[in-house]
């Protein structure tokens, strides 16, 4: 029975049929008559018979044309059978694409630099300084969009005017902002994926814009899309090195038992520690735990730890972990006040993680608000899938 389903299209038909035409007398059981009932029973095992019986496909095919004569005889026709089986169509689909969202790959997008550069957040480069950048246009700016992920925003100004005002963005839809801004008497609406755009690209609320000059001029990177793999950790836990995605709900500051981030937002770090470790972090960007040095030849941490130690720490560059005396002498206080110096001890608790970014010099992260319950875990780093870039793919590590 299961080799004749495999080679032979005339009884995957007939099984197919059986099944059909069984699921619509079941579902019209209390419409139609009991002999109707008797009469589709008997066309089905008819069939089912043949199939099991090994009959010629003649005989085969004899037999489906009456059992589909019995159900236009027997059976009511469903009202607007087409809508019906696009319905259909459509809510089988949704649900596949929801159970693979909820239980397999989630796509996600990073928001923000704190991973680079292992993964790029979204990137705003003003080129207003720059007259002589032509923006690409027709088929070359599609593909600079969907092959690259730049996208380009040009405002002239109208009249003469400084900035009198500006609207809060607003979401229109999933990773699209509208913006409105106000120069001297005129409006400017923008649309953009990015709800930062005007702080990042350089507009100057005291600046007074004449008559044809750029009040924005810049490119955007998209930044990077990935699928988060949320298989893995039903199976196992995570392992040090690897980058987690987190919800960020119940987070809190250590110092002031506030919320220390929005509670409805979903980070991307690297998992440093785990429940229970013992978390230094060394004036030579190097964490310890339980005393042992993380270093070059830790497995996940080869790029992290691969900077030159005469050089300073630098945003956007592989440069270790800096605690927060290394980095009030590199110009950044206040960005680690969980490590003020390499002698601080943070122990962290049962079943909770530590993370932190691969961008230590721009990245708000367990040295600022501390370890959070495993709960919180969504899942971890699996694939870039746009734009296709050096990082697409597996290349992250």
């Amino acid at each position: 029975m299961i080799f004749r389903w495999f080679f032979s299209r005339t009884v995957r038909l007939a099984v197919a049929l059986c099944r059909h035409v069984q699921r619509l007398t079941q579902a019209q059981r209390d419409q139609i008559s009991e002999q109707a009932a008797v009469k589709m029973t008997e066309a089905i095992a008819s069939v089912r018979q043949s199939v099991a019986s090994r009959s010629d496909k003649k005989t085969l095919r004899r037999q489906m044309a009456e059992l589909d004569q019995a159900a236009a005889e027997w059976l009511k026709p469903f009202p607007h059978p087409s809508i019906r089986e696009n319905v259909e169509v459509i809510l089988v689909a949704v649900a596949v694409a929801v159970s693979i969202h909820t239980f397999f790959l989630k796509p996600f997008k990073i928001p923000t630099g704190s991973m680079q550069p292992t993964l790029y957040g979204i990137v705003a480069e003003s080129l207003r300084d720059r007259p002589e950048f032509i923006f690409p246009t027709g088929l070359k700016k599609l593909c600079d969009f969907w092959i690259n992920g730049y996208s380009y925003y040009h405002i002239v100004a109208k009249t003469d005017g400084m900035l009198e005002s500006r609207e809060l963005p607003r979401m229109i839809l999933p990773f699209l902002y509208q913006q409105r801004l106000k120069v001297g008497e005129t409006w400017y609406t923008i649309w953009s994926p990015w709800d930062r755009l005007l702080e990042e690209t350089g507009v100057q609320p005291g600046h007074l814009y004449r008559q044809g000059e750029d009040i924005i001029k810049a490119r955007v990177f998209a930044g990077d899309h990935l699928f988060v793999d949320r298989i893995t950790y039903n199976f196992r836990r995570p392992e040090r090195g690897e980058i987690i995605v987190f919800k960020t709900e119940g987070i809190k500051s250590p110092f002031t038992g506030l919320p220390a981030m929005p509670q409805d937002q979903f980070y991307i770090k690297r998992m440093v520690a785990m429940g229970g470790e013992r978390v230094q972090l060394g004036n030579d960007r190097h964490l310890m735990i339980n005393g042992s040095r993380l270093d070059q030849t830790t497995p996940r941490f080869e790029n992290v730890y691969s900077f030159n130690p005469r050089q300073p720490a630098r945003e956007n560059h592989y440069s270790g972990h800096v605690n927060d005396w290394i980095a009030a002498r590199d110009g950044k206080p206040g960005l680690a006040p969980l490590f003020p110096d390499e002698n601080t001890t943070v122990t962290l608790r049962s079943n909770h993680y530590m993370v932190m970014g691969d961008n230590t010099m721009n990245s708000l992260d367990s040295r600022s608000w501390g370890d959070f319950p495993r709960t919180n875990v969504i899942g971890k780093y699996f694939f870039v899938y746009w734009p296709i870039s050096m990082r697409f793919g597996l290349a992250a590590r």
